[in-house]
């Protein structure tokens, strides 16, 4: 059996047979985390310790001011349990460039990414590997939350993941969680949405849910990391609820068109009904707002079309 290319397109029932035949990538996009990246390549190679199959750990540096990838490489040089690659990126582009590297230069069949800053345990890796190939998609979902300023943090992600379970249909128990795995051929050809910046993770699931890809969600701790949070309140967050909106709108269009259409059209009648009420006609107001919620369900009509006819 060539390692690399193993079959993972087999029956769900097949699961059992298949999953210890796995080529696996654990990808760890890491910038400046020289006070973690050892522990976790080492906790990483414990978690999967008796792992039958052939599988390789890919570090991507994104140019990193300190010793991460220095580090990262002494550790490649002394590890005899597994292949460990790393990666050096000349310039600095953000978590989500160097998660796109990581991919396209992944060998394993199936992909499990985590983060470099000692947040999510390793251990929970081969629970997650159980449920391929059946799912193309699976995710650690946290059971708390570590990061800093929880205060914003906790009621921003409920508010946008309510959004995202509506726009999607699907519930979500973590939008963005970094403890991810993924068939690497169902991942590539939705790199192209994926943005550079921290909203990445979000971008990848809602990538798959909205594809109609199979997603699981196992739960997984989630510790304080180690070293200094990267997290911007204000730029973040926002940057997070323009992912959900910007995936959505590529691929599931009427969710946001159709809503919006209907209240403008809904205002447009209640205000025609009172302007005829009180004066004996319809005004111009009444007719602009009547217009724009029928302009806006042409709208989303027309980019449902354009979706469907692009995933031809």
């Amino acid at each position: 059996m060539d390692g690399w290319h193993t079959q993972l397109l087999a029956a769900p029932h097949q699961a059992a047979a298949i999953d210890q035949q796995l080529a696996l990538t654990v990808l760890l996009p890491a910038y400046n985390e020289e006070l973690a990246i050892e522990s976790v390549l080492e906790e990483v190679v414990r978690a999967l310790d008796g792992w039958e199959s052939p599988y390789e750990i890919l570090v991507v540096d994104d140019a990193s001011t300190d010793r991460t990838a220095e580090l990262a490489e002494r550790f490649a040089a002394d590890c005899w349990q597994c292949a460990v690659r790393v990666i050096r990126c000349p310039q600095n582009r953000g978590a989500g460039a160097a998660r796109k590297v990581g991919v396209r230069a992944a060998r394993g069949e199936v992909v499990v990414m985590l983060d470099a800053d000692g947040t999510y345990p390793a251990a929970t890796i081969p629970e997650m590997l159980k449920f391929f190939p059946a799912y193309d998609q699976v995710n650690g979902a946290r059971t708390s939350e570590q990061g800093t300023m929880p205060w914003l943090r906790r009621p921003a992600k409920w508010v946008i993941r309510q959004l995202a379970c509506y726009l999607t249909g699907v519930a979500i128990p973590d939008l963005n969680t970094g403890l991810k795995a993924f068939k690497r051929e169902a991942m590539l050809p939705w790199l192209w949405v994926v943005p550079n910046g921290f909203s990445c993770v979000t971008t990848m699931t809602l990538a798959f849910l909205t594809n109609d890809h199979a997603v699981k969600y196992v739960p997984t701790a989630y510790r304080k990391r180690i070293g200094k949070s990267k997290f911007h309140p204000l730029k973040d967050t926002l940057a997070y609820l323009s992912t959900v909106l910007r995936i959505v709108l590529y691929f599931r269009p009427l969710k946001v068109f159709l809503p919006t259409s209907g209240v403008l059209m809904a205002f447009g009648v209640a205000k025609s009904c009172w302007s005829f009420a009180a004066t004996g006609s319809m005004q111009e107001s009444d007719i602009v707002v009547l217009t724009a919620g029928f302009m806006t369900a042409m709208l989303g009509l027309l980019a449902e079309v354009i979706v469907a006819h692009q995933r031809r």
